[in-house]
């Protein structure tokens, strides 16, 4: 029965994280949550560049620049652009009734994007934005076909076309290449940009995620201690029974 609901859950949950995977290979991405140096650059791109849409209501700026380790005036000056207070939620600043005027709906909090999605799935994303002048803001996405939003990461990425040059219907695209000279960043640095905003995201959807696992090796370790223990004394009650 436990093996059942196991594998009912898995199912559940493969279309989320597997959405466009049957049109892309999937690169493994090594999220590393004790790199506070890669996590306060991701956290710098999201707020520079994700929260003029998207929220992170759930979390605060004062657990953000805690849990990063970001001094109180280095929070003041990098991550707060508005009125808003250390402990306030990181919520976006635009109002939904524009959201609808803009894009049609109001852009989704991104607070738990990370364990919806997976980091593999927002790593591909945010890199598959191509040029396509068919639709509203003149790009789609190799990974989530007729996207609704702009790519926002484009100028530091640059402009992207698809290969082969030909007419983009969803899913006809599967190679993608940076227009030379359109973008600020390298493509080395664009990747790591990339990286650190996935890595930020995936602290984001569960920042308690490394102390629970380095919590969970002194448990195990517990756990094998007392379990030696407790097989001596079983052999020690069950020797005069022998």
């Amino acid at each position: 029965m436990l093996f059942r609901l196991m594998a009912l859950l898995v199912l559940t949950c493969m279309p989320l994280a597997l959405k466009g995977a049957e049109n892309v290979p999937f690169e493994k991405v090594r999220v590393d949550l004790s790199d506070k140096a890669a996590l306060q650059e991701g956290a710098r791109t999201f707020v520079n560049f994700c929260m003029g849409c998207h929220g992170a209501q759930y979390q605060r700026y004062e657990h953000v620049a805690r849990d990063l380790s970001i001094p109180e005036d280095v929070l003041q000056k990098t991550l707060i652009f508005t009125e808003a207070k250390p402990g306030d939620h990181m919520t976006s600043s635009m109002r939904a009734e524009d959201a609808m005027g803009w894009f049609g709906a109001v852009p989704p909090d991104l607070t738990l994007v990370a364990r919806v999605r997976g980091e593999d799935w927002l790593y591909h994303y945010l890199k598959g934005f191509y040029e396509d002048p068919s639709r509203p803001w003149g790009v789609n996405n190799l990974v989530y076909p007729n996207v609704a939003m702009p790519n926002v990461l484009g100028a530091l990425q640059g402009r992207q076309a698809c290969l082969p040059v030909e007419e983009n219907s969803a899913g006809s695209c599967r190679e993608l290449v940076v227009i030379s000279g359109t973008g600020s960043q390298t493509a080395e640095q664009f990747d790591q940009t990339v990286r650190h905003l996935v890595a930020f995201l995936a602290y984001s959807a569960d920042p308690n995620k490394e102390k629970a696992e380095r919590i969970g090796v002194y448990v195990l370790a517990y756990l094998a201690i007392l379990f030696v223990f407790a097989y001596l004394l079983k052999r020690e009650y069950w020797k005069d029974v022998q």
